[in-house]
């Protein structure tokens, strides 16, 4: 099975991304606590998600600055660090996908 670690910065990127894994989820008949109702045997070879975290309380005010040289540079190791663990846990990694923002704040500013 080939996987694709999905990565969320800042809080665009976690509003992006709890949409999309809401959609993914209904999409497969999985419910909001996780619990699968659906009637294919395909979907339940296929449900192995899980979710891994490195947060932090900082915001950055919708300042791009402020995200790259405080908040974000305050996560990056973290969350480097969480990503690779992902990275090398993964018997066929695909590739990432990241949701963040481009206008402002720490999803924007941890790019570097």
């Amino acid at each position: 099975m080939r996987e694709i670690v999905h990565l969320q910065a800042g809080q665009c990127g976690n509003q992006i991304g709890a949409k999309f894994w809401e959609v993914i989820s209904d999409e497969h008949g999985i419910d909001p606590t996780g619990t699968y109702h659906g009637d294919s045997d395909l979907q339940l070879e296929r449900i192995n998600v899980y979710y891994n975290e490195a947060t932090g309380q900082s915001g950055a005010g919708n300042n791009w600055a402020k995200g790259h040289y405080t908040g974000g540079a305050e996560l990056v190791d973290s969350v480097l660090d969480v990503g690779r663990k992902e990275a090398e846990s993964c018997d066929c990694l695909q590739g990432f996908q990241l949701t963040h923002s481009l206008g402002g704040g720490n999803g924007s500013g941890m790019g570097r």
